[in-house]
């Protein structure tokens, strides 16, 4: 059997496949640590998230416990494909590499160059190619050639995160709420990228309208995501009526997922994003 591997920055909660296995990041809260999506649920991060005056620490997925999922594989005979969140942004890549080593052919990781709903998009698609019938080597060709096509981009609702994590300063964070500054960020090379600056979530929301059009538009063939942080998807629910053009009459269902600690800890609650496969490149 061939299975897939990745990690809790995929997004992936609820999963009801045996050939999908998800590693858990930890996320310190001060001097409590959990593992994601293990005894720490979306809902419960974002309520630590509001009541904590400092912004809480994310850790890779360490090599043994990449080990200890390679072991079970190989004890079956079997071959694992290992998705991980984008080198740039975590070391977690580095730990599945290292804990690699003495595999051989059974385990192959790949770097998803992305995070969240973009690497939740790529881990869908090897599952799908899976399905179709694939081999382990023409899966993994598939990803590495086709990885580069994700697309996230994401509207934020506040600049108090990216200040506390200091990647704003304080007067611009400032500056920023007063005005009702709505960063669009995206994922590119692997890192962290601002797109704009709106002044409103409308002008925001065009905004990410804009760069689906930027690169061709939507991939339907493909795996789309639609993703928000905290404690309720009201903003992104407006989002997906206010933009039904984009979507109708080319899926029966938006797949929907709410964002974790990995990339929740630095843009913070009410933030909506959308991850795809852009149809404007081969």
């Amino acid at each position: 059997m061939i299975r897939i591997i990745t990690d809790s920055a995929s997004d992936i909660v609820d999963n009801g496949r045996e050939d999908l296995t998800v590693l858990p990041i930890n996320i310190r809260f001060g001097d409590d640590e959990f593992q994601d999506g293990v005894n720490l649920t979306h809902r419960m991060f974002y309520e630590k998230l509001v009541e904590s005056d400092e912004l809480p620490v994310t850790s890779q997925v360490p090599p043994f416990v990449f080990e200890e999922a390679y072991e079970a594989v190989k004890a079956q005979g079997d071959q694992a494909i290992v998705i991980t969140i984008s080198s740039k942004l975590s070391g977690t890549y580095q730990s599945a590499v290292l804990a690699a080593e003495g595999c051989g052919d059974s385990v192959r990781v790949v770097d998803s160059e992305n995070a969240s709903i973009g690497q939740r998009a790529l881990v869908e698609y090897a599952l799908k190619l899976k399905d179709a019938g694939l081999d382990y080597e023409s899966i993994v060709e598939r990803l590495e050639a086709h990885k580069n096509r994700i697309r996230l981009v994401a509207l934020l609702d506040t600049l108090e995160y990216l200040k506390k994590g200091g990647r704003i300063s304080k007067t611009a964070a400032l500056a920023g709420n007063l005005l009702s500054i709505k960063p669009v960020i995206a994922i590119q090379g692997g890192e962290v990228a601002v797109l704009g600056k709106a002044r409103g979530s409308k002008q925001g929301n065009n905004l990410l309208a804009e760069q689906i059009q930027h690169v061709g538009g939507i991939d339907f063939s493909k795996p789309f995501v639609l993703g928000y942080t905290g404690l309720s998807d009201a903003v992104l629910r407006k989002y997906i009526a206010d933009n039904e053009a984009l979507w109708k009459g080319e899926v029966e269902a938006l797949d929907t997922a709410s964002v974790g600690g990995a990339i929740g800890t630095h843009i913070g609650p009410g933030a909506i994003g959308v991850a795809f496969f852009s149809a404007g490149e081969p």
